[in-house]
């Protein structure tokens, strides 16, 4: 099958490197090239790179780089605060801010011809949503220790047999939901755009789909940080 005409396919081809022809190659310096796998590196060099750009030097009288991520990053910690408390708030934030941040550049990312979203990878969106989870229980066990068992007892002893099992088979269907709908959204997204654009792209017929595009790829990452942070309040708050 013939790889997709990638921005950076065309520069892997350029320096005699490898361009997958399967979705994650079959060689391990393929698999290190995949297009998930170089796009999240993109998204990582654009994260890091345009913040240091636009804001430079700290400064007592900010410019309007240091408002923009002041306002940015003290409206996702505010947001966070009120969904599990300042101190929860304080200790998980760079691990949500970091995930916010990524799935949002990764998921717009794939707006512009020639780029692709990580994120439209079922690797990738997996691999985040097995932070999510691990994350989930180490908070479980470091509030509550042993104790931690009694969030999945249910209220009344005798109904131990019952919830026990529901609540082990709901905490893994997190792990589907969490990254199944990241992923078949993102994935729909970009098929949508690639056909429409084979069909009309020299017209302006994928223009409301690039509009629909920017809102799905906000909503999304929301959906991810917001379903995170509900989790890891669940986890540390007392069983009832």
């Amino acid at each position: 099958m013939e790889h997709p005409i990638l921005f950076i396919s065309v520069i892997l081809e350029a320096l005699g490197l490898p361009v997958p022809h399967t979705l994650v190659g079959e060689t391990l310096l393929a698999k290190l090239v995949s297009p998930h796998m170089t796009y999240t590196w993109l998204a990582m060099a654009f994260l890091i790179l345009i913040p240091k750009l636009t804001m430079g030097k700290m400064e007592m009288i900010p410019g309007k780089g240091q408002n923009f991520w002041e306002a940015v990053i003290g409206g996702l910690e505010g947001f966070m605060a009120e969904n599990m408390g300042k101190e929860g708030a304080r200790m998980m934030f760079p691990m949500l801010a970091t995930f916010a941040f990524y799935i949002l550049v990764a998921n717009i990312i794939g707006l512009m011809p020639g780029f692709m979203s990580p994120t439209s990878n079922l690797n990738v969106t997996l691999g985040c949503t097995l932070i999510v989870f691990t994350t989930t229980h180490i908070l479980g066990l470091k509030f509550h220790g042993v104790g931690y068992i009694k969030h999945f007892l249910g209220p009344v002893p005798w109904l131990i047999p019952l919830i026990f099992p529901i609540e082990v088979i709901s905490h893994l269907a997190r792990i589907l939901s969490l990254s199944i709908r990241l992923f078949g959204n993102i994935m729909a997204k970009e098929t949508l755009l690639g056909i429409l654009f084979m069909l009309a792209g020299a017209y302006f017929a994928p223009l409301p789909i690039l509009c629909l595009g920017v809102f799905v790829s906000v909503v999304q990452a929301l959906v991810f940080v917001l379903l995170s942070i509900l989790y890891f309040s669940a986890a540390m708050e007392h069983a009832h």
